[in-house]
């Protein structure tokens, strides 16, 4: 007889923790939100959304889910919305707006960054070329395996002979 009232008993409770849920849901601010797998932290500016999207068109063209022709046109229009969410969050303007613009800079004594396919970089503290992503030649190169000093266009490490990052 005893036996026969632990099983009732037994049954009975795991009976009630499994419709517990279904019986008692929990209070409104334990439930799931509606913005499920956000990031709170996440950015959501205009450069960071055009920034994003370029790093995934880049992606999505690595793996092949992307054509060239494609690519491009994408890389085009997301690179005019980066640009132009950089001008605005910096307060610069584009041709036309009206506003004089102040003088600029001297230029620098130093020599501008030249790529050895797409020529002198308008960036003056490049280290790569933003045309074709090569390491422009007046960049410092130095080897990420034991930190020696590569040559412009080396490809290999002379002291380690680690191949190295394009």
């Amino acid at each position: 007889m005893l036996e026969l009232i632990v099983g009732i008993l037994l049954a009975t409770g795991a009976t009630y923790y499994v419709l517990r849920p279904i019986l008692r849901p929990a209070p409104p601010e334990v439930t799931a939100s509606s913005n499920d797998g956000d990031d709170p932290n996440d950015d959501l500016s205009p450069q960071a959304v055009a920034l994003r999207a370029l790093k995934e068109i880049e992606f999505d063209r690595a793996t092949g889910k992307l054509s060239d022709a494609d690519y491009d046109e994408l890389h085009a229009k997301y690179t005019q919305e980066a640009l132009a969410a950089m001008r605005e969050g910096s307060g610069e303007r584009g041709a036309g707006s009206g506003t004089p613009r102040p003088k600029p800079a001297p230029r620098s004594p130093l020599p501008a960054p030249v790529c050895p396919v797409d020529g002198p970089r308008p960036e003056p503290d490049a280290v790569f070329c933003s045309a074709c992503g090569r390491r422009l030649g007046t960049a410092p190169g130095y080897c990420t395996r034991c930190g020696s000093a590569l040559e412009t266009d080396a490809r290999y490490c002379n002291r380690c002979g680690s191949r190295v990052a394009a």
